[in-house]
């Protein structure tokens, strides 16, 4: 649970006094972006956020190191695990039909914002063949029992899609509150039919040596660590939904989007709800870190030795990315500029740098590009390529994709050494 996390983190933040659910939050989350914040009177409820804000927090959680937390995703994302079902979860401890949206500690994050927003929430649903799938979607609140979910055309778009044609409801379930595997998984891109649970639990089996859990509530599989859990069904009718601040800190357009009916609480003992901060680190973390294994496989099918991949907060963890590899011919490090960008669709510039170059320090990678990349000679420029829709520069979704290749000429290396101890 939450609670146990959070005591595991020694650089915690505790807001004792009483916090606003509209900005104030904001404030003190962006106060401390890389600190976890736990306030204990948001209007009533204790509120979490910038938990996931570090590479090493996850890491260190995940019973990992940070270099190696690419290969423990890729893995899980390689080789699925069944999850276990068991009959009890701490979340049963209280349920009720009489709750309002409004009420809860559900953030309005932004002054333009639409209103409060769902952010951390992940969406549990089953289709007629028994897939299930679980994705992360915010929502925007419209009242006490209704609110705004965004789909863009992925899994749970094209479950709604079929029941919406139909004119039907889809039955979900919507949890907030999680351990990072399991927000991990709900972020991957994978073929429709691998449950995205299933991914959560190898990562479970890899980091702590048990599975994931989770009771059958209504004849969908949640996960028994969630702090709240909501029946729930998308209707066919759409209504408005944003404005609201995505990843890279500029505001989302208003969009016609699926309406949400919230049916049912449920929610453990003096539940945390986490405030996932949108545009900040944990934002970053939890969006971009699945990413780096689908660049990792994409670059080492054109170079043998790849050591690393990160996309760099600094392109908010999704437009920008560092990849080091080591040469074994003149022409690799374009080829891995190239392999990068089918990797991730939506990134936008890549620097490619060999591997004595810390690719988790940004000096060093700007040192990099200062002494070892020449423009005329190393620089990659692909014109009118789809890029991410996120990106407000982009128009009409086209954008220029840059790759800088600042790694030494194979037959000059040793006038690229720096000089050491």
């Amino acid at each position: 649970m939450l609670r146990e996390i959070l005591s595991r983190f020694e650089d915690l933040v505790v807001i004792k006094e009483p916090v606003k659910k509209e900005l104030e939050i904001t404030r003190y989350l962006l106060k401390y972006p890389d600190r976890p914040v736990l306030f204990e009177d948001v209007e009533g409820w204790k509120v979490a956020g910038n938990i996931w804000s570090t590479r090493e927090r996850i890491a260190s959680y995940l019973n990992t190191t940070r270099e190696k937390l690419i290969h423990l995703i890729a893995e899980a994302m390689e080789n699925p695990r069944p999850y276990k079902e068991v009959k009890d979860a701490p979340f049963l401890r209280n349920s009720t039909k009489d709750f309002s949206l409004r009420e809860l500690p559900i953030p309005k994050y932004y002054p333009r914002d639409g209103g409060q927003y769902f952010t951390s929430a992940m969406v549990i649903a089953k289709d007629d063949s028994g897939f299930v799938n679980i994705s992360f979607h915010r929502m925007m609140v419209r009242d006490e029992k209704t609110a705004a979910i965004r789909l863009v055309p992925r899994h749970l778009y094209s479950m709604w899609k079929e029941k919406a044609e139909r004119g039907e409801d889809l039955d979900i379930r919507i949890v907030v509150g999680n351990p990072v595997h399991l927000l991990l998984a709900g972020s991957v891109s994978t073929a429709y039919g691998i449950s995205e649970l299933e991914i959560a639990s190898a990562m479970s089996k890899i980091a702590f040596g048990r599975p994931l859990e989770v009771i059958d509530l209504g004849g969908i599989p949640v996960p028994v660590e969630s702090e709240f859990v909501f029946e729930a069904r998308i209707t066919p009718e759409l209504v408005d939904e944003g404005p609201f601040v995505d990843i890279t800190g500029t505001y989302d357009i208003v969009r016609k989007q699926p309406l949400v009916v919230f049916e049912k609480m449920y929610h453990v003992d003096d539940p945390i709800f986490h405030a996932l901060l949108s545009g900040g680190y944990e934002h970053y973390m939890l969006m971009g870190l699945p990413k780096e294994p689908q660049i990792y496989a994409s670059v080492k099918r054109v170079v043998p030795k790849v050591h690393g991949v990160r996309l760099t907060e600094g392109g908010s963890m999704w437009l920008h990315a560092v990849v080091s590899i080591t040469k074994q011919h003149d022409g690799d490090g374009k080829n891995a500029i190239l392999a990068a960008f089918a990797g991730h669709p939506s990134l936008k510039r890549v620097i490619v740098v060999d591997e004595d170059i810390n690719i988790y320090d940004d000096r060093e990678v700007e040192w990099a590009v200062a002494t070892r990349f020449q423009p005329d000679r190393d620089l990659v420029i692909v014109p009118n390529a789809r890029g991410s829709s996120l990106d407000p520069s982009a128009e009409k979704g086209l954008t220029a994709k840059w790759g800088l290749d600042a790694t030494k000429p194979l037959g000059r290396k040793e006038e690229f050494e720096r000089a050491r101890v």
